[in-house]
């Protein structure tokens, strides 16, 4: 079982994340766009625990509030993410038209390790390299475009594995990094 420590350094931004908390206090849904805006500032896009800590001392927000919206939310990390993302959607619609040889297809393609069938199911995996990251999600939320897949946030509906393999070639020659 991994970590849910990060192993990198937990250092950041102290006046940004000041910043955003000055500029979002107050207004529906703050936290949520704190937290957003400051793992877009982190260079390795996730939120250290450093930073949580932070966050709820400066929010008065109690710790294991934000810990329980990060934990929520897919598209929030406490794991460093690679430069690149690539999201598969293994919900019921996405599953039943094909989202499991998807991530199979992925997993081949970036050079990772499959694990055991329920390893699949909850997945997020970084490249050796840190060049992409590999996640699953319970669902997009875009059922009718089943199977859906996220590069570096844009949705692709109906995908099959010779597209999805055209975008992760994209990845590797550069052409889609942010």
């Amino acid at each position: 079982m991994q970590s849910a420590v990060p192993q990198r350094s937990q250092t950041f931004d102290q006046a940004f994340v000041d910043t955003i908390i000055a500029e979002r206090t107050g207004r529906p849904g703050a936290l949520l766009g704190i937290l957003q805006k400051v793992q877009e500032h982190q260079p390795a896009q996730y939120l250290p625990t450093a930073v949580l800590e932070y966050i709820a001392a400066k929010t008065a927000i109690p710790l294991s509030r934000i810990y329980g919206v990060v934990t929520f939310y897919a598209l929030f990390s406490l794991e460093p993410q690679g430069r690149n993302s690539v999201c598969i959607c293994r919900g019921t619609a996405c599953h039943t038209r094909g989202s499991r040889d998807l991530l199979e297809t992925a997993m081949m393609s970036l050079g990772l390790a499959q694990g055991q069938d329920g390893e699949m199911e909850a997945l997020s995996v970084t490249t050796a390299d840190g060049r992409t990251t590999l996640r699953t999600v319970a669902c997009f939320g875009q059922c009718a475009l089943a199977p859906v897949v996220e590069v570096n946030h844009t949705i692709f509906g109906h995908m099959n594995e010779r597209s999805l393999l055209k975008e992760l070639g994209a990845l590797d020659q550069g052409d889609l990094l942010p």
